[in-house]
């Protein structure tokens, strides 16, 4: 599912859709989900896009390419088809209805509904496992979370065999897990299904006026009378984590100050989320520009992806994506800065994210002085700065005064 909006994380959706937005160098936010399925050997996955899809599309089709002789081998993206009238995706659970049709051709036993805006690594066969080892008509992936912050997120009320006996979106009482008082099972919005019960659900839904969505609607009234179960994402075991790493490493950045954050998780000598997993790798695009360049100067914590050239700057505790160009004397800290941007000579950047295709001016600051930050940047309440995406939208902004 990857057609959200992410309008908490404006301006970096300003002009894709949130799974599209740049992470981590080298990455997109949809590339983890992807990578999870991919090392899982599960090659037949359907991309369900919807607002400003172009990027993803473009994304998927240059990096992402599988298949060829093997005809169940594929990964392939699927726009609003309108097949059932005039209408986008109304809901999660809509969008799979307009398409029922594509599980329809392959009759699967199982389907895989997954969300493509979070920063994790699952190997999804063992929530498979899992699901059938119960003959389970739906399986939802849980984590834990301290009890003080159940309220925001949708609860799973299990029983002592982890069978879900009740699902509340954003309680004032959560229930705790069995066992365990000061934690309760939030939903990851990940969903196993078998096909029938998948089938019935979306048809009875579709005949009622709902919000017709997976964690509103499908699965809270599938509780009472299904067989509903939760999968203890504390328990996957990915092969190569280091033993510093955050267990069950898992972030739903749906804010900037959350996808700031996450990219800090990436650096340091013991990162909560390391990246360097020769055994369960995230997989990119392949970039054909040189390594990167470091001439003088001094590199500190920091991530510097293909193509970038380091002119005696200062780089302190940031992550630089493919061919950025930082010259003589700028300063760059607790930053993001992304593909193809130019960052001046002398220029200064303190908790900034720097879309991909901007030209930061010599002697520029930023992250310095809020009140004139605000001026001419986006700025967060924590006073973090973000740049959209650099190109040509100050010229497409001109032609509307048309």
């Amino acid at each position: 599912m990857a057609g959200g909006r992410g309008e908490r994380l404006h301006p970096l959706t300003r002009e894709r859709s949130k799974p599209a937005v740049p992470f981590g160098g080298r990455h997109r936010i949809v590339y983890f989900v992807l990578s999870s399925f991919v090392n899982s050997a599960l090659l037949s996955l359907y991309m369900l896009v919807q607002y400003k899809s172009q990027s993803m599309i473009e994304h998927l089709r240059l990096a992402w390419r599988v298949g060829g002789l093997v005809p169940d081998h594929f990964i392939t993206v699927v726009p609003p088809q309108m097949r059932y009238g005039e209408n986008w995706y109304r809901g999660t659970a809509d969008a799979v209805l307009q398409n029922v049709n594509l599980i329809d051709d392959y009759t699967p036993d199982l389907v895989a509904i997954f969300g493509a805006d979070h920063i994790y690594r699952m190997d999804i066969n063992q929530m498979i496992a899992f699901h059938r080892e119960r003959e389970a008509d739906v399986t939802v992936a849980a984590r834990p979370v301290p009890i003080a912050d159940a309220s925001n997120y949708g609860i799973l009320g299990v029983d002592a065999e982890s069978r879900v006996v009740d699902f509340d979106e954003k309680p004032r009482r959560p229930k705790p897990m069995p066992g365990t008082p000061e934690r309760a099972y939030a939903s990851m919005g990940n969903y196993l299904f078998s096909r029938q019960a998948l089938l019935d659900a979306l048809l009875a839904d579709a005949r009622r006026s709902t919000d017709h969505d997976f964690g509103k609607t499908i699965i809270p009234e599938l509780v009472p009378s299904g067989r509903v179960f939760a999968y203890d994402f504390q328990t996957n075991e990915v092969p190569g984590v280091k033993p510093y790493e955050e267990l069950g490493y898992w972030r739903d950045i749906g804010t900037l100050e959350a996808y700031w954050q996450s990219h800090m998780d990436l650096l340091g000598e013991s990162p909560r989320f390391d990246l360097d997993n020769r055994y369960w790798p995230i997989r990119a695009g392949r970039h054909n520009g040189p390594p990167a360049r470091i001439i003088g100067g001094e590199v500190d914590n920091a991530q510097i992806a293909e193509g970038s050239l380091i002119k005696r700057a200062t780089i302190r505790s940031s992550i630089l994506g493919r061919s950025v160009w930082v010259n003589e004397g700028a300063v760059i800290e607790d930053s993001i800065v992304m593909d193809n941007t130019t960052v001046g000579k002398g220029a200064r950047l303190r908790r900034a994210i720097i879309d991909r295709f901007n030209i930061v001016p010599a002697d520029a600051e930023m992250g310095w002085d809020p009140a004139e930050d605000r001026k001419r940047y986006h700025v967060e309440p924590s006073g973090l700065v973000v740049v959209p995406r650099g190109g040509r939208r100050e010229f497409l902004s001109g032609l509307e005064e048309f």
